[in-house]
């Protein structure tokens, strides 16, 4: 199959393949998001060796698995199964010395390798560091959904492997324009404001959209993927964190908890209300949390402490529509379309489509070139969704509106722009100029309110640039 997307993703492992030495890459991200996908299908009969760990295996599963892979690539091997990752290596290195040409080795999910008191990893340091590295026909890939355990063990190693990478690639979910052109790649002929709806509810996640059916519509697909009897993704949220995290009960009692509060909470309200200890141990679980894609930490401007906010697509619908909720309306986002729970649900989750997709935004703005810093900005009374702070002396005040049709700006509504814009020149003491940018999908209704106040207008469209 076509690979959507992922430019910059597979210029990079094309550059590694034709190196003219050896490559040694860490992909990791969210579960979900098509990291062997990328990978397998970007090389397809290219690669030499693929070993993948099994969820939960033990040391001896891990080792049976990985040296029956082996045995697929040298005909040779007739001895059993060696009794350290050790001799598993340089029996692999031994069998890709009689193989001629590049070598493309893919290690998938390398974190369910690495069981307890096993020397994994300082096995893979002695086979990269002492074999591989000196050649220069190996492309080494290693790939993980558990994010934190790549970065930490992987990409921030401290040991044998520190340094030891030519590159890295955080999977991201696709932007809007990659989820249509996805979509459209699998017969859904959806208009954009669909598109952007299908994204609030299940993000960038090629998984979720492969499941998407172009002969219905998105509230059918909605209520067949959720709502209907052993709906694929109703369950998904347990399998999800059961998978990715050992104690995964702890990170689901902190996403919980930011799932009550669009805005977020700083740590120390996350360990009152999840009752998580605050130290060193809710440090690693936020870590993990931000690593894997499911939150994101920001300071608001002028703020003293950071602040957590969930920002998983799913995580979030989940949170408002399924959990605890009775599951006996099969047709439950049918009936929901249009009502103010719906039209409230589109309007908060707007912003944070806006907000995953402030590269679009400055790019519609003609900013992309000039150095920014994107804050939120809370003060008594006054609430700033997005402030891109410009490195030319500007600042664009940022107001996302949904509506299905032109936006008009009242009277009223201008008068807690304009007190918005007050609290933002009195806070960087006037010495920026401040453009207020309203991002609605269908454009404004320029009025008396408007056209002296709004100085850019962003669009739908502009956000699936």
């Amino acid at each position: 199959m076509e690979i959507i997307g992922r430019k910059r993703e597979k210029a990079l492992l094309q550059k590694a393949y034709d190196s003219d030495s050896s490559e040694f890459i860490a992909v990791y991200g969210r579960r979900r998001v098509g990291k062997t996908y990328l990978v397998r299908e970007f090389f397809r009969d290219k690669i030499t060796f693929y070993a993948t760990g099994i969820a939960r295996g033990t040391k001896a599963e891990q080792m049976t698995n990985f040296f029956v892979e082996i045995t697929k690539i040298n005909d040779d091997v007739k001895a059993s199964v060696p009794s350290t990752w050790f001799e598993i290596f340089e029996l692999l290195s031994q069998s890709l010395e009689k193989i001629k040409g590049k070598k493309v080795l893919f290690l998938d999910e390398m974190p369910w390798m690495d069981t307890a008191k096993s020397d994994f990893l300082k096995a893979l340091e002695r086979f990269w560091n002492v074999w591989a590295s000196a050649r220069t026909d190996i492309l080494l890939i290693v790939c993980g959904s558990a994010a934190s355990w790549m970065v930490n063990n992987v990409i921030m190693n401290d040991g044998g492997l520190h340094n030891r990478l030519t590159n890295s690639i955080h999977l991201q979910p696709f932007s809007l324009n990659e989820t249509r052109e996805f979509l459209q790649h699998n017969n859904v002929k959806w208009e954009n404001s669909m598109i952007a709806e299908c994204y609030m509810i299940i993000g960038g996640i090629p998984y979720y959209l492969r499941n998407i059916d172009g002969m219905y519509s998105l509230a059918q697909n909605v209520d067949n993927l959720f709502f209907m009897p052993g709906a694929l993704l109703r369950n998904e949220f347990n399998n999800l964190f059961h998978s990715l995290f050992n104690k995964s009960e702890y990170y689901v009692k902190i996403v919980e908890v930011l799932s009550k509060k669009k805005s977020g909470f700083t740590r120390d309200e996350i360990s009152e209300k999840s009752g998580i200890s605050n130290g060193g141990g809710l440090t690693r679980l936020l870590t993990t949390l931000e690593q894997c894609g499911f939150i994101r930490q920001y300071k608001s401007l002028g703020a003293t402490k950071n602040v957590y906010q969930l920002i998983d697509f799913y995580c979030l619908f989940y949170y408002s529509f399924v959990k605890g909720k009775d599951a006996a309306d099969e047709a439950t986002w049918m009936h929901l379309q249009n009502t103010p729970t719906h039209n409230t649900w589109k309007g908060l989750s707007f912003e944070r489509l806006c907000m995953s997709h402030s590269a679009e935004i400055r790019k519609a703005l003609g900013i992309s070139g000039i150095m920014t810093h994107t804050y939120t900005y809370y003060t008594s009374g006054v609430q700033i969704d997005m402030v891109i702070e410009r490195g030319d002396n500007a600042i664009n005040l940022c107001e996302m509106k949904y509506s299905n049709q032109p936006y008009s700006i009242t009277k009223s509504e201008a008068e807690k722009i304009q007190k918005r814009i007050s609290a933002l020149q009195e806070k960087t003491k006037h010495k920026k100029t401040i453009f207020f940018t309203l991002v609605t999908p269908c454009g404004l209704n320029q009025n008396k309110y408007s056209i002296n106040l709004v100085q850019n207008v962003i669009t739908l469209d502009d956000l699936f640039a």
